[in-house]
């Protein structure tokens, strides 16, 4: 089972509200279980927290998720089906937990939610781009290599012997394809042996314009709108 450690309590719950008045009850309630809590006046403005650092769960007003609409409803049930979650109606100053028709039964208190939900997952950061499942050669110094996917932000590049890499460690990849060189990050290291296939999550470090047009055409997509969004 996963234990919180210290360096993940820094990590905050989001609030969400539309409510003025609803969003301070939030962040009071939470504020006296959770060392930080980031209030947030609109769905894509907890997202853009989530973008930047690894985030413990969502709180949210019910009548915000019922009220959202066009772009604030795909980033609310992107944020509802990534995160631990839960939806709470406030009742002057309490909060009372409340389940959709259809899902399954939600946490019955505050406390009880950040407890046995939010404690026991690790904190996660929202991704910023759509993986595609496009395979890619590669070749970093003599060992060759391919992309099992890749976006606007990265790669997962399959090697057998992921552990001689270390994250964080800057790389220099070569993309035949592209008949380019790319600075990447190792952001994420998968070993051999986990029922899953081994690599090395890499991030660019920088999109230059010459790797900008190479994936604008691998993807098909724009940089600005590949967002990784779930539709409803």
């Amino acid at each position: 089972m996963h234990s919180l450690n210290e360096t993940e309590h820094d990590y905050p719950l989001l609030a969400v509200s539309y409510d003025d008045n609803v969003r301070a009850v939030l962040v009071k309630n939470l504020a006296a279980i959770v060392p930080r809590v980031e209030a947030c006046a609109t769905f894509c403005e907890a997202e853009a927290i989530a973008l930047e650092e690894p985030c413990r769960g969502v709180v949210v007003d019910l009548s915000a998720m019922v009220k959202a609409k066009s772009e604030e409803k795909i980033v609310a049930y992107t944020l509802a089906a990534f995160f631990p979650a839960l939806r709470v109606r406030a009742m002057g100053p309490m909060l009372v937990p409340m389940s959709m028709p259809g899902e399954a039964q939600q946490e019955k208190s505050l406390k009880a939610f950040v407890t046995n939900v939010c404690d026991r997952a690790p904190a996660r950061r929202l991704r910023r781009y759509k993986r595609r499942a496009i395979c890619v050669p590669t070749s970093i110094g003599e060992r060759r290599g391919f992309t099992l996917n890749i976006s606007w932000g990265g790669a997962f590049i399959a090697d057998m012997n992921p552990e001689c890499y270390r994250v964080g460690e800057l790389l220099e990849v070569t993309l035949p394809d592209f008949g380019m060189q790319v600075e990447v990050a190792v952001r994420r290291i998968q070993r051999w042996g986990e029922h899953r296939p081994p690599g090395i999550g890499v991030e660019f470090v920088a999109v230059t314009k010459e790797l900008e047009m190479n994936l604008r055409e691998l993807l098909n997509s724009s940089r600005e709108s590949d967002h990784d969004r779930q539709i409803t």
